[in-house]
């Protein structure tokens, strides 16, 4: 193997890096060491950012240099030539450790998208970091974990959960969760479900989208908690996929019976039967559900639920943002005052029930005090009472119906609060609060937000952007023998 070229011995130039490195270090610390035992005069000298420039300068000029990186990429005949420092490398890599033990010049293999980021992990093993882009934290990650860099994998890994909602001209979101299945980080592959599911529609309209694999479009559609117009588009979206992907016909029925056909007015029912080229080519697949959902919206719920089990997800909406299935609530200045509306939707979604309306009441309340907080009278001072700190209160949202009717009979309603935040120019949902008809108000809505500040990242322009959104829940009363 080629041998470094200079005058001193390998070991020399070794053992001088080492030491001109141990010797910065031990410096730094011991100024931040300082005796603070009672001397007023006492002061902590930090010179780490010298440290860190001294170490960039190290890598840079190869300065006391005692082992070469190589690095091979089938999309260049030269390679990458790095001189390092076993210390540094060693330090934070087990792999280098091993590496270099009996050998002062490695050669790497790396794919083109990892070497083209070789000089940046390179300088993270020098100085504790780095600064990447949408589009490298894939072979970033795929670095860090094949040199066993577990802080920067982390790192990496963070960064990625935290950008899903960053803006790209190919969307990155799908990529990264199949990336996350690939490498097995559980953690990040739920981070990409739930931003998928909550903000599907601008995933239906994007170039994303036709890269979903067969099993996150399966995993998708089995979830009750996908935010979109309505069942419609979601149709439509996934018969874009089938056209363009061309699956064989079990995979392509099993994704057609996972559409909640129940959920779209028979209408659009017919036209999709007359118009869909997709439908037509599966038609056997998805007769049978396509029969049930007419009789769904033919006969009433309460007789249809005698026959049929309605307890399933075929029969459960989705979080639909159409006008009939809630309402939008910008609340201005929402650290200010209670604030109250109302609004109308649907009773469900049967066609039977086309023409009744519920009408919901709406409470916000920015600083609710719990009971254990509100103020009392205090023992000290006779008819005093504690002062209320507002930031004892926790914002409070309630959702009630502002009638009750027969209709209701065999119907429960179970109420969606999304939260929208703008995250890098766009909006986007951040959370999704649900509770049933047994509560009339989300126990922990927005209990980590901070909505005294103007810039909290609750708020768009100073207002708090709410999407209301009340789902019909049918059950089965009295089965009747068929």
């Amino acid at each position: 193997m080629a041998r470094l070229t200079g005058t001193r011995p390998v070991a020399t130039r070794r053992w001088g890096c080492a030491a001109a490195f141990l010797l910065l270090l031990v410096t730094v610390r011991a100024a931040q060491k300082a005796d603070f035992s009672g001397d007023s005069t006492a002061a902590t000298i930090n010179h780490s950012l010298t440290l860190l420039q001294r170490l960039q300068e190290l890598l840079q000029n190869g300065n006391g240099s005692d082992s070469v990186l190589r690095v091979r990429s089938a999309a260049s005949d030269e390679p990458k030539v790095f001189h390092t420092h076993q210390l540094l490398l060693s330090l934070q890599s087990e792999v280098f450790e091993s590496l270099l033990r009996n050998q002062s010049v490695v050669t790497l293999h790396e794919p083109p998208e990892t070497a083209a980021l070789f000089e940046k992990f390179i300088r993270y093993l020098y100085c504790g970091g780095v600064s990447i882009l949408l589009h490298q934290a894939i072979p970033m990650h795929q670095l860090a974990s094949k040199y066993r860099v577990w802080g920067l994998q982390r790192g990496v890994a963070e960064y990625m959960r935290t950008h899903l909602a960053s803006e790209s001209s190919q969307g990155h979101v799908v990529g990264w969760y199949h990336y996350a299945v690939r490498v097995g980080d559980t953690a990040l592959q739920e981070s990409c479900l739930q931003f998928l599911a909550w903000n599907l529609s601008a995933v239906l309209g994007s170039t994303e989208w036709g890269s979903v694999s067969v099993e996150l479009l399966l995993l998708l559609l089995e979830r009750s908690d996908l935010v979109l117009h309505s069942e419609l588009e979601l149709y439509t979206a996934v018969e874009g996929w089938l056209n363009r992907r061309q699956p064989e016909a079990p995979v392509a029925e099993r994704v057609l019976r996972a559409i909640r056909y129940p959920m779209i007015a028979p209408s659009q029912l017919f036209r999709l039967q007359a118009q869909s080229a997709v439908l037509a080519r599966h038609r056997g697949a998805v007769q049978d559900l396509l029969f049930q959902a007419f009789q769904f919206h033919a006969a009433s719920p309460l007789h249809f639920a005698k026959y049929f089990d309605v307890n399933c997800s075929m029969f459960l909406p989705r979080n639909y943002l159409a006008p009939s299935w809630g309402s939008q609530w910008v609340i201005t200045n929402p650290a200010r005052d209670d604030r109250s509306t109302s609004f109308q939707t649907q009773l469900g979604p049967s066609s039977h029930d086309a023409g009744k309306r519920v009408t919901w009441n709406v409470l916000f309340s920015p600083r609710w005090l719990p009971v254990s907080l509100r103020p009392v009278y205090s023992d000290s001072v006779a008819g005093a009472i504690q002062p209320m700190r507002i930031e004892d209160g926790r914002p409070r949202l309630v959702i009630t119906p502002a009638m009750s009717s027969p209709d209701f009979a065999g119907v429960s309603f179970q109420k969606t609060v999304l939260v929208g935040v703008r995250q890098q120019g766009r909006v986007l949902v951040k959370h999704a609060y649900s509770f049933h008809q047994s509560s009339d108000e989300a126990a922990d809505f927005l209990a980590q937000a901070d909505l005294q500040k103007r810039t909290s990242e609750y708020l768009i322009d100073n207002s708090l952007h709410l999407h209301i959104i009340i789902k019909p829940v049918y059950h089965s009363l009295i089965k009747v023998k068929k």
